[in-house]
Order: structure tokens, then C-alpha cells, then sequence
């Protein structure tokens, strides 16, 4: 279901027993907070049962809990400023142990990302970056490393490859002032999404050029304006952005990529190989 869950509540609210007004009064008062609780903390919070809880979500037409978590989620997650991120980290964990709390979640999010992310696109994906005429990649605040790393390793491979410039947005127009047909333009952004990578992707879209996305799921404004989407499940902790299975998303892309290119890429470190020994670039280990 992709309705708005406040929308929802509000429109069934005068049907719900004492208990599930409760609940819905809480999650429509704090459903920044509500989002990522379980069914039992939820109950206890408000003071009533798990069970009350997992029946409002099915009374709402949700599939049981879950179900109704997921599309509060997806509907906020966007929404949250940098305080609410930590208010809410704040209350998710609790007393737990921060590390291997932090940790597991990031260990689930590659799990949902290989589970979820859909094959064809991938392989479409790398299709488009192979064939291309030249390859642009933009990635602003948090998701510049993503794009920085991405790009590093592609200019190992290509000679067609531009790390867009994305300062302010007249830099990205002029960066891809000749994009067009026959180019790729690989876009990367997660919550909250920058209106400067979705307007990049906008033009380069309008010009006729292939655009990839790289984000997190259907809903993201980058995905409904491309061409081709990568999906890599993302996560807050507290004002950080996890970017563990996009990370691992791109080093998957990356080697695919290279196996598409090996005859190419084996000349490449051939000759940089000797560069590199030529000019001292990295200390030999001493055998101890």
C-alpha cells in the first residue's frame, strides 16, 4: 500500500477503539519517532498491548506491522532535519550498544540491497557505461564521496569520464553544457535528496543523454527521472548518513564495469605499474 499512513489514520479515525486512538494520536503527534519503533515499543508508549498495535495496521489495510512501518518510513524519511535525525537516533537506541547496533544495521542493509536490487537494471546499467560517448557522475553533500570514489576508479578505466562540478547550480549546467545523446549521466543521492542533483539529471535527461540513478528506492525523485535505477537500501545514525550498500552497490558496478574493459584496463596498469616504479610512488615493504 502506498497511501499516506497519516492520511490514513485521520480519515479512520472516528472507527478505532480507545486503545488504537491512542496509537494513532501518538503516531500522527510524533511519526518521526513512531517510524522506527517496533510494534512492542510503540505499545509500550503509548500503554497499549503488541497485539493492538499489529491490529491497527491490519484495520489501516496494512500486510501487519511491517508493512505499515516500511511506508511511514519511505513517506518521512525525507522529511526529517538533521534535529529530528538525532532526536530520533536518540530514541531507537536507547541503552543499547551503540557499535553493534550501528554495525548490524549496516550488515542488513546490504542483505535488503542484494535481495531487492533488480538484475536487469543493473545489467542495463553497465551496458549504457560501457558503450558511452563520455560518462558524467554527480553526487553532492554526503553522497560526493560516493560519486568521488565512483569517478576515481572509472577514469582507471575510461578516458571519457567528468566528475561533475556542483558547487552551485549555474556550475552544473556549465559542467554538462555539451551533454547529449550517447552520453551516460550517473546521478547518486539519498535522504534528503539535492534538488541540485535532481536538476542535473532533469537537463541531462532533456538532452537526450541516459541517466542512472543511484539511491534507495522507487519513491526517490532521482529514480523517477531516470532512464535506469540502482537501488541501495540507506540509513540514518543519528546526523550520518550510512552509505555502506551504495558503497557496495558501486564496488559491485565497478568490477563489472572491469570485466567488460580487462583487456583495456591490464595495458592501463601495465603501464602505470611501471610509472609507479619509476618514480618511487609507493614504499616497498621490507620482508621482516
Amino acid at each position: 500500500m502506498s497511501r499516506d499512513v497519516l492520511g490514513a489514520i485521520q480519515e479512520n479515525m472516528h472507527t478505532f477503539s480507545k486503545g488504537q486512538k491512542k496509537i494513532a494520536g501518538y503516531i500522527l503527534e510524533s511519526y518521526d519517532k513512531a517510524a522506527f519503533m517496533t510494534a512492542s515499543r510503540l505499545g509500550q508508549r503509548v500503554g497499549v498491548s503488541e497485539s493492538t498495535v499489529v491490529r491497527f495496521a491490519s484495520e489501516l489495510g496494512y500486510d501487519g506491522y511491517p508493512d505499515m512501518q516500511r511506508c511511514l518510513q519511505k513517506m518521512i524519511r525525507n522529511r526529517l532535519t538533521t534535529v529530528q535525525r538525532i532526536e530520533v537516533t536518540n530514541d531507537r537506541l536507547g541503552d543499547q550498544d551503540l557499535l553493534s547496533m550501528v554495525l548490524q544495521s549496516d550488515i542488513e542493509k546490504i542483505r535488503m540491497t542484494l535481495e531487492e536490487l533488480d538484475r536487469e537494471s543493473f545489467n542495463r546499467a553497465v551496458d549504457a557505461i560501457v558503450s558511452a560517448r563520455k560518462i558524467y557522475i554527480i553526487g553532492v553533500r554526503s553522497s560526493a564521496s560516493v560519486a568521488s570514489f565512483l569517478h576515481f576508479y572509472f577514469n582507471l578505466i575510461f578516458d571519457n569520464v567528468a566528475l561533475v562540478s556542483a558547487n552551485t547550480a549555474s556550475e552544473i549546467f556549465e559542467s554538462l553544457l555539451r551533454v547529449g545523446e550517447g552520453d551516460v549521466v550517473i546521478g547518486v543521492s539519498f535522504p534528503r535528496y539535492s534538488s541540485r542533483t535532481v536538476q542535473a539529471m532533469s537537463f541531462a535527461r532533456d538532452r537526450g543523454a541516459d541517466t542512472i540513478a543511484i539511491t534507495d528506492s522507487e519513491a526517490s525523485p532521482l529514480a523517477l527521472i531516470s532512464s535506469c535505477s540502482l537501488m541501495a537500501r540507506s540509513d540514518m545514525v543519528s546526523f550520518v548518513d550510512s552509505l555502506v550498500a551504495p558503497l557496495s552497490l558501486v564496488n559491485a558496478l565497478l568490477v563489472a564495469v572491469s570485466r567488460r574493459k580487462n583487456d583495456e584496463l591490464a595495458r592501463t596498469f601495465r603501464a602505470l605499474e611501471d610509472i609507479w616504479d619509476e618514480y618511487g610512488v609507493y614504499e616497498k615493504v621490507q620482508d621482516v
